[in-house]
């Protein structure tokens, strides 16, 4: 079994165990210790969307599991764990395509900036033909899909306030270390300078960066309302992300037992776009009342004019501009 997504099994096992929940008993299997990795602390989805699942698989597969949640980041950023996902070393985690764009280049086409309307827009591309093809190709690199999940849009964070993207010129602004990141503020005329996001704090902090772009829920998760108080609100990519398993350890499973975690992880994928969508208007509340500032952006042409040169640039690398089109008119 090579991927999660493959359609025929969510269709008949994972349809049963949802209709009938399943309770799988070995007795001579030994409980596994499952490792995962969470960004953040206790109170926030990507730590809670874990319990919910250590919970549900402890249900339906009674002493099989023993979930390990490592959080606050402690096992490294996005693409540490995504090296230990792959070394085997951590059998879980969550983590946004920016990440794993470093090894499947197809998934930039879901950070493409202003390319989705909204959360309803980026769920129906990543559940039909789309997310399946992403989700084989990031099978082929050892990680395996349990499902897409929403962490929310990105929006601008500075030290001082900037709506408009002149603004920008100059500016030295943290971004995920990838290709798209990068070209989306150089055309704005920033620098950009990728830092892990476990690190983006002190580097704030002491101005080795003036501004990065966030989720309303991560802005506060990890206290950047502190060092970077403005919110700029250009909700310019929709931060889609996995939940997702080291192939090593998923292939190491029965298929029934595949089944019943490939139904967990759509309940929790679910559930986590939940958690988010009630966590940010918590976040907004917490970093407003520590001092930070919203604002709205202005000339929205002019932010989405930088946006379209790098749909042109990276057309080639996510199947052409036709494809694009096709996302944004869907």
């Amino acid at each position: 079994m090579s991927s999660l997504n493959r359609r025929e099994l969510l269709k008949t096992a994972a349809g049963a165990f949802l209709a009938a929940p399943a309770t799988i008993r070995t007795a001579s299997a030994a409980t596994r210790d499952i490792v995962v990795a969470s960004l953040l602390g206790e109170d926030k989805p990507e730590t809670r969307v874990w319990r919910f699942f250590a919970d549900a698989a402890e249900r339906r597969l009674p002493g099989r599991f023993r979930f390990r949640i490592v959080t606050n980041g402690a096992l490294g950023g996005e693409k540490q764990v995504a090296e230990n996902i792959r070394l085997g070393s951590v059998q879980a985690s969550l983590s946004t395509v920016s990440a794993l764009s470093a090894w499947v280049p197809q998934l930039q086409l879901l950070d493409l900036p202003f390319l989705f309307r909204d959360a309803g827009h980026l769920r129906d591309v990543v559940n039909g033909p789309v997310g399946e093809d992403l989700a084989e190709r990031l099978a082929r690199e050892q990680f395996i899909v349990g499902g897409y999940i929403d962490y929310g849009a990105r929006n601008l964070l500075a030290r001082e306030p900037v709506t408009r993207p002149g603004q920008m010129e100059g500016r030295t602004i943290r971004v995920i270390n990838t290709p798209l990141h990068t070209r989306l503020w150089s055309a704005y005329g920033a620098t950009p300078v990728g830092i892990p996001i476990t690190e983006t704090y002190n580097a704030l902090a002491s101005g080795v960066a003036d501004a990065m772009d966030l989720t309303k829920s991560a802005y506060a998760g990890f206290r950047l309302y502190e060092v970077v108080p403005f919110m700029t609100e250009t909700g310019h990519i929709r931060a889609s992300g996995v939940i997702y398993f080291s192939a090593g350890f998923w292939n190491s499973l029965d298929p029934d037992t595949q089944a019943v975690l490939s139904a967990i992880s759509s309940e929790a994928a679910l559930y986590f776009n939940r958690l988010i969508v009630e966590d940010e208007a918590q976040s907004v509340a917490l970093a407003s009342a520590s001092g930070a500032t919203f604002l709205e952006p202005e000339d929205m042409d002019a932010w989405r004019a930088g946006a379209r040169a790098v749909w042109s640039d990276f057309a080639p690398v996510v199947g052409g501009m036709s494809a694009i089109e096709a996302v944004e008119q869907g």
